[in-house]
């Protein structure tokens, strides 16, 4: 496994593992509930350098904002 990223320097096609997630608590939780756990392989679909970062996650698609991105820590497969 390479070094820690952070999602916002993800490249688009992209397969990643999440390594963790410094978020507030009612965010974390969010994203908990809908798949993305430690571990969890991501693909990276779309990464709009001044916007959102679309990526795959356990069947379902997901975007979030840059400043969740930037809190949701990767590490490549």
């Amino acid at each position: 496994m390479k070094e820690k990223q952070n999602l916002c320097m993800a490249d688009i096609g992209g397969i990643y593992e999440v390594c963790g997630m410094e978020l507030p608590r009612k965010v974390q939780m969010r994203l908990t509930a809908l798949g993305m756990t430690e571990g969890t392989r991501i693909k990276v679909l779309n990464n709009k350098r001044s916007g959102s970062v679309i990526f795959h996650v356990r069947g379902t698609r997901l975007a979030v904002g840059r400043k969740i991105a930037e809190h949701i820590y990767i590490g490549g497969i």
